[in-house]
């Protein structure tokens, strides 16, 4: 039987990890291994998206949640507390959905106006190919220090490379890697970020002290990450791409480039850069590309539709391709506006179910805290921290989570090692806020997945920075490479 005795909540703010005592591990697991298991199937043997069509991942998700629902029912959680708690996953993130829809009309606004095909054109102009990679590398991890949004320097910076990086013929996992791995190096160093503030907040420790700490493993694995996109640049074969100026003169011929479309980004950049909400810069973009179409692009407006305002809202709220004499470049400057994010959507609200009733029947805790009594050692503790990450990354399909619950559940461990809390604040974000790109049901590997037009699948192997995290922090616990102790009163 189970009442409220077996039932205790461990909260933060709006944070609540759910302990249930009479869960078992094997019931705890049950969901996870039927979960992996679909998703393995649908990757393996039926080619990824046809198995359930075209919303096979998001239908696998509510299978996981229903499994979970009824080891919850098995177990005597009620109902309602797991709705309460799928609920409260899905107030988390009407933000995030919020801003993609405001993500893919920023795309559409950004395309018609000129905006994109600017960045394009002058891009073409200066990042040849044997800088590319390592360049796009550092302007988003500038980027997204001065914003603390890797989220937001996708969707800015990350859109532009991409086209760029296509019009060069580089490959768009390679550029999307690139993005990716500047983005969370920025996100992970920047004060603005919000995991950079919710990871020293769980583990005990001040934002200065945890990123001064952090800088220890991130910075030598942000070189190894421009060195190896530095020999992939050198070693690149590209398309006809020697002599650009067809592509220019398709661009030019097609759209006005003018400097002038750059105050567009630049405005967005700098609303953000003054602590303005994202909502609020990404619908000040959306307008004011709006605006700059009326201006500079009135024969494309009309190419779309016989009414400019009809044309606009038709950029916004569905597809809109720009044909142009070049093929390559009528594949670039295409958008879904709003419509194209409903993918991406429907799986981060079905992978918040899933955590949402994974959460609620105790099986997130139950898995934790098993990992804690594999940590025996210092390493162990650090190397049982990463996999709890990585699992509530899988899992939970939530960066927020994967800090929140090690963070609750391995913060006394790190106190009994004698080891200093900031030691926990660098793995949490080594291992969980970066890895959470590189899982495709996951918030963050949707979210960049869906901007980007590049699915995680393609893109895994170049999010360098991110998968090289982990084994950067275990390989300093392994060796007691600045390891920072608790100070003897």
């Amino acid at each position: 039987m189970q009442d409220d005795n077996n039932l205790s909540n461990i909260e933060l703010e709006d944070e609540t990890i759910i302990d249930n005592k009479e869960l078992s591990l094997v019931e705890a697991l049950i969901p996870v291994v039927i979960l992996m298991g679909l998703l393995a199937y649908n990757i393996f043997f039926v080619d990824g998206q046809e198995w359930f069509g075209t919303y096979t991942n998001q239908i696998i998700l509510l299978m996981g949640g229903a499994v979970s629902a009824i080891v919850g029912l098995f177990n005597k959680v009620t109902v309602s507390l797991m709705i309460r708690e799928v609920w409260s996953n899905l107030k988390s993130v009407l933000v995030p959905i919020m801003i993609l829809f405001l993500v893919g009309a920023l795309a559409g606004t950004w395309l018609v106006s000129g905006v994109i095909p600017a960045m394009v054109f002058y891009g073409l102009e200066v990042l040849k190919p044997s800088i590319f990679l390592p360049a796009s590398v550092i302007i988003c991890a500038l980027i997204s220090i001065a914003t603390g949004s890797s989220w937001t320097t996708s969707a800015t910076v990350g859109i532009a490379l991409i086209g760029i990086g296509g019009a060069l013929g580089i490959n768009p996992g390679m550029i999307a890697g690139a993005v990716i791995s500047g983005g969370y190096f920025g996100d992970k160093m920047s004060p603005l970020s919000d995991t950079t503030n919710l990871a020293p907040a769980m583990a005990g420790t001040d934002l200065f002290t945890h990123i001064r700490y952090m800088a220890m493993t991130t910075v030598p694995t942000f070189i190894v990450t421009i060195i190896a996109f530095s020999v992939m640049s050198a070693m690149i074969v590209t398309k006809g791409t020697a002599d650009v100026t067809p592509l220019l003169e398709s661009i030019q011929s097609t759209f006005n480039t003018t400097p002038l479309l750059f105050i567009v980004p630049i405005v967005v950049i700098a609303l953000i850069l003054f602590k303005t909400k994202p909502l609020i810069a990404l619908t000040v973009g959306v307008l004011l590309a709006a605006v700059f179409a009326f201006i500079f692009q009135p024969n494309i407006l009309d190419s779309l539709s016989s009414s400019k305002i009809e044309a606009i809202v038709t950029t916004i709220l569905s597809d809109v391709q720009i044909v142009t004499d070049n093929d390559k470049l009528n594949d670039l400057f295409s958008s879904g506006g709003m419509q194209g994010m409903i993918w991406t959507i429907l799986l981060i609200c079905c992978a918040m179910v899933f955590g949402g009733i994974m959460d609620g029947i105790g099986a997130l805790s139950r898995i934790t805290k098993e990992l804690l009594k594999l940590a025996s050692s210092v390493f162990g503790l650090f190397a049982s921290t990463v996999v709890s990450c990585l699992g509530l990354n899988l899992i939970a399909s939530d960066q927020y989570l994967a800090i929140v619950i090690p963070g609750k559940m391995f913060k006394k461990a790190y106190q009994d090692k004698n080891l200093a809390p900031e030691n926990l604040s660098r793995t949490l974000e080594d291992s969980g806020t970066v890895t959470s790109a590189l899982i495709p049901w996951n918030t963050c590997g949707a979210y960049h997945s869906g901007v980007l037009g590049v699915g995680v699948g393609e893109y895994f192997m170049y999010a360098i920075f991110n998968w090289l995290s982990p084994f950067t922090t275990l390989l300093f616990a392994a060796f007691s490479i600045k390891i920072k102790q608790l100070t003897s009163k």
